[in-house]
C-alpha cells in the first residue's frame, strides 16, 4: 500500500518555504535604492552623511560648483556650501536610466532641487550622471556629475 500524499500539507510546506527564502534584489533595483538613499540623505542637509555615500576616491562635479571635487574633504565642502546656498533643499528625481555592468552601474537622468530662500519657494532643475561601484554589499558613488538643465529651445 502506497502512502497518501497530503496535498494541503504540501501546499502549506511550499508556501512556508517560499516566505522564508530572502528575495534577491536585482542589481538595477539595488542601484535605484542607492539613488533613493541619496535623495533621502540629501534632504537631511548633513554633509557628513552625504559623504558616506561616496567612495573614498569619489569625484563630484556638482551643479553649483565651477570646479571638480576629487577628494573626501572637497566633496564634503561642496555639500556644506550647497546646503547653505539651497536652504532646506529637497530633490525629486524624474526619469532614470540605470545600466549595470558587473560591479559598476551608471544612473543617468534629471532631478529638480526645491528649496526656500528669503521666504520664497524656488526650484533648480538639473541633469545628472551617477556612477556607482559595488563595495561589499553597498553601491558607492565614484563619479557624480550634475549640471543645471538648459532652457528649452
Amino acid at each position: 500500500m502506497r502512502p497518501q500524499l497530503c496535498v494541503p500539507c504540501v501546499a502549506v510546506s511550499i508556501g512556508l518555504f517560499l516566505t522564508t527564502v530572502p528575495a534577491m534584489a536585482e542589481p538595477k533595483d539595488e542601484v535605484a535604492a542607492a539613488t533613493a538613499q541619496w535623495r533621502t540623505v540629501f534632504a537631511e542637509n548633513d554633509p557628513d552623511k552625504m559623504l558616506a555615500l561616496y567612495a573614498k576616491d569619489g569625484v563630484l562635479w556638482g551643479t553649483l560648483s565651477p570646479t571638480v571635487r576629487s577628494d573626501p574633504a572637497a566633496v564634503r565642502a561642496y555639500f556644506v556650501d550647497a546646503f547653505k546656498a539651497l536652504p532646506n533643499a529637497k530633490v525629486a528625481f524624474g526619469d532614470q536610466l540605470i545600466r549595470v555592468y558587473g560591479n559598476t552601474a551608471v544612473n543617468t537622468g534629471y532631478y529638480t532641487f526645491s528649496y526656500s530662500k528669503d521666504g520664497e519657494a524656488k526650484s533648480l532643475p538639473a541633469r545628472y550622471s551617477l556612477t556607482f561601484v559595488k563595495d561589499g554589499d553597498k553601491w558607492k558613488i565614484v563619479d557624480h556629475h550634475s549640471s543645471a538643465m538648459p532652457p528649452p529651445r
